[in-house]
């Protein structure tokens, strides 16, 4: 007869923070405990479901297949146990509207189930989510037509708080090369777009000549013409379609790209209310999903 155990959901938070953050030691600075706290929390946890769950790369840790496994299932218990503590914890208090714009990014990704638990919770608030170009968001939280706005990178002298970070990576097809002296094909934005400035700036410091061929204002239509064979663009590994490939820049005749932090634009009424709520919940799940990508 397998016994079952029931796991920690501290011990579980700590786990899926420290892989989030991509280091225990930060997640240890953000849940408030010691190195040694959660070294101890993450022996119980491998001593609860038997297995190794991270191993030695380098000078660092990394997830085991079994370490894979656990962090998919700890995401969704920590989703649902905090959807259940918000809903406790604001039952019939919270109502009006919130009105929120995201990156096309992540509007076809998690936001969408992040939205629908807030609402879940808060049935009284009611939501009102607008998916642009981060430049445009930000203009509608200064003009008092959104209350909160994610962007991609810091966009002019935009105030704005960073809540998390991404690691950009190339993506074209399966089998791109870059041809040596050969003038490189992009896809992109236009400008203002931050993942185009980290783009060309990479190249440029590269020496790599390059044409921006193909531009949209829409994300769907730059997949499109990266299917089509048009070129190449930098964007976030999360979200990509199935069918193109993350091209690892030493194989690829490509430089490293960096990292794009994401920025929560909120206006001063997003300090409390629903609001308030949406934005410290979002803040979370980027923190949880966004930092070790």
């Amino acid at each position: 007869m397998t016994v079952l155990v029931n796991l920690d959901m501290d011990v579980l938070r700590t786990f899926a923070t420290g892989i989030a953050l991509g280091s225990f030691a930060k997640a240890g600075e953000r849940l408030g405990r010691s190195p040694s706290a959660i070294s101890l929390q993450l022996r119980k946890l491998e001593e609860q479901v038997g297995q190794a769950l991270l191993r030695k790369q380098g000078r660092g840790l990394v997830l085991t297949e079994a370490g894979e496994l656990l962090l998919g299932y700890a995401r969704r218990m920590l989703d649902l146990n905090d959807e259940a503590c918000l809903a406790l914890k604001g039952h019939g208090l919270l109502d009006g509207w919130v009105r929120v714009g995201v990156p096309q990014d992540f509007a076809e990704t998690w936001l969408p189930d992040l939205l629908a638990r807030f609402q879940r919770a808060h049935p009284g608030a009611r939501v009102e989510a607008r998916v642009d170009r981060g430049s445009k968001l930000v203009e509608d939280v200064q003009a008092g037509a959104l209350d909160l706005a994610l962007t991609w990178g810091r966009l002019g002298d935009a105030e704005g708080e960073v809540i998390g970070s991404h690691a950009m990576v190339w993506i074209g097809p399966q089998d791109f090369q870059a041809r040596p002296q050969a003038i490189l094909p992009l896809v992109a934005f236009d400008a203002p777009c931050a993942f185009r400035s980290e783009m060309v700036a990479r190249l440029d410091a590269s020496g790599i000549q390059w044409r921006q061929v193909f531009s949209s204002p829409s994300l769907s239509g730059l997949w499109a013409a990266v299917t089509a064979g048009l070129g190449i663009t930098a964007r976030i590994a999360e979200g990509r379609p199935g069918h193109l490939a993350v091209l690892k820049p030493e194989e690829a005749g490509l430089p490293a790209l960096g990292r794009i932090e994401l920025v929560m634009h909120a206006s001063p009424i997003a300090s409390s209310g629903p609001a308030g709520v949406l934005k410290a919940l979002m803040s979370e799940a980027v923190a949880l999903r966004g930092a070790a990508a």
